[in-house]
């Protein structure tokens, strides 16, 4: 099977339905960015401690989930939903990993290791996911727990961040406003 079928090539795309839609529609931005921040937590995969990766893995399978509920125009029943269980799966996360962190009483300047470094970057493109999903959200009915995990995940990998800076005894950057 050949992996174009020049169908795009006009700027168009389908949804889950097969409705044509242009490539910049609210929809397609949607679940593409939710794309994007899966590829950069492939990264954060990639680079973390093996005790990382089994979560990491189970949370850019949830993103496959938001990213095809987003492509699911029409509301069909096959089509897999995050839950209420997959965002207390990350605030369980950062509740284990904040009890083995220091109070945070500035804010943080990403960088300091590649790993620190790409796992914020993940975390603002977590932020940039959320956004386009709010503004589809504003003209289509989604499902509510797609926000709630998306706004958890970013939660999940400042934490996350942290959390690496302080096992991989990595100084954290702490911004100075003077």
């Amino acid at each position: 099977m050949k992996i174009y079928t020049r169908s795009g090539d006009d700027g168009k795309t389908n949804l889950f339905s097969g409705k044509r839609v242009n490539k910049h529609n609210k929809r397609i931005i949607a679940y593409g960015s939710v794309d994007e921040l899966n590829s950069v937590m492939g990264i954060v995969r990639d680079f973390s401690p093996k005790k990382h990766k089994d979560e990491i893995f189970i949370i850019q399978n949830k993103l496959m989930i938001i990213a095809s509920q987003l492509s699911n125009d029409k509301n069909h029943k096959n089509v897999p939903k995050i839950s209420k269980k997959d965002t207390e799966l990350l605030e369980n996360s950062i509740d284990r990993m904040t009890s083995k962190l220091d109070p945070l009483k500035n804010f943080i300047i990403p960088g300091g290791n590649k790993l620190v470094s790409f796992t914020h970057l993940a975390r603002c493109v977590c932020r940039r996911a959320e956004t386009n999903i709010t503004k589809l959200k504003e003209k289509e009915d989604l499902n509510q727990e797609i926000l709630l995990f998306i706004n958890r995940l970013s939660d999940y990998l400042f934490t996350l961040a942290r959390f690496f800076s302080k096992t991989l005894n990595v100084s954290e950057l702490k911004w100075n406003a003077e």
